[in-house]
C-alpha cells in the first residue's frame, strides 16, 4: 500500500460515524485487502500506520493463517482498524 492509498483509507476511515461502517467504506474500496475492526486496548504498544482525529489504521501481514502488525507497506493484505483512545 503506497502512500497515496494510505492517506485516502484513513480519510474513509475517519469520516463515518461508527468504526463498523468505516470498516465497510474500506472494504468496498479497497476490495482486495482485509478489514479487521479491533480494540484500541488490544493495539497498545504498536505503532499506526496512519492516525486520523477518531480512528487508527494498522498494517497486517499474513502467511496464510496467522496476522500480524506490520511496519512493512509491501507486505500489507490487510488493515487493522481501531478507535483512537
Amino acid at each position: 500500500m503506497d502512500g497515496d492509498a494510505l492517506t485516502e483509507a484513513m480519510t474513509i476511515a475517519d469520516a463515518p460515524a461508527t468504526t463498523r461502517e468505516a470498516a465497510a467504506a474500506l472494504r468496498a474500496r479497497f476490495e482486495g485487502i482485509k478489514v479487521v475492526v479491533v480494540d484500541a486496548f488490544d493495539m497498545r504498544g504498536e505503532t499506526p500506520a496512519a492516525a486520523g482525529e477518531r480512528r487508527a489504521l494498522y498494517f497486517g501481514a499474513s502467511d496464510g493463517h496467522c496476522w500480524q502488525v506490520t511496519s512493512d507497506p509491501t507486505q500489507v493484505s490487510g488493515l487493522f482498524l481501531a478507535e483512537r483512545s
